[in-house]
């Protein structure tokens, strides 16, 4: 599994001790193109932190690093990025998205960004 998966990271921080900022650096070390999405401004590793919604293509995975609470602000633009697949990681699960994305055909997965990286199952 070793093909460039463009990726999406939703909820990215320029804080070094988020997960959210470690698995940015992970996906790049793993020669992803990578996409941080988040509220705050910042770089993560050199890539400018996109602090709105623009529109991508050919976006493979959305990896979810905001809570349940906060991310129905999230669900028309993830929809719309039309990803093949969503990892909702630790902590993101949320049944209600699940369910509105598998009825959209996108695949999704409670699982670590992370873990899936390290064990070569991304």
């Amino acid at each position: 599994m070793s093909s460039n998966k463009t990726t999406v990271v939703i909820g990215a921080s320029p804080n070094a001790d988020r997960y959210s900022y470690k698995a940015t650096i992970s996906l790049q070390n793993h020669q992803h193109t990578v996409y941080p999405v988040g509220l705050r401004k910042g770089s993560i590793n050199g890539l400018e932190i996109i602090t709105d919604k623009p529109a991508l293509e050919n976006v493979d995975t959305v990896s979810l690093y905001v809570g349940p609470d906060n991310q129905p602000y999230w669900y028309d633009y993830i929809l719309s990025l039309k990803p093949k697949r969503i990892i909702f990681n630790p902590g993101t699960e949320n049944p209600e998205f699940e369910k509105m994305a598998a009825d959209k055909g996108i695949e999704t997965e409670e699982a670590c960004t992370l873990v899936l990286l390290s064990i070569k199952q991304y």
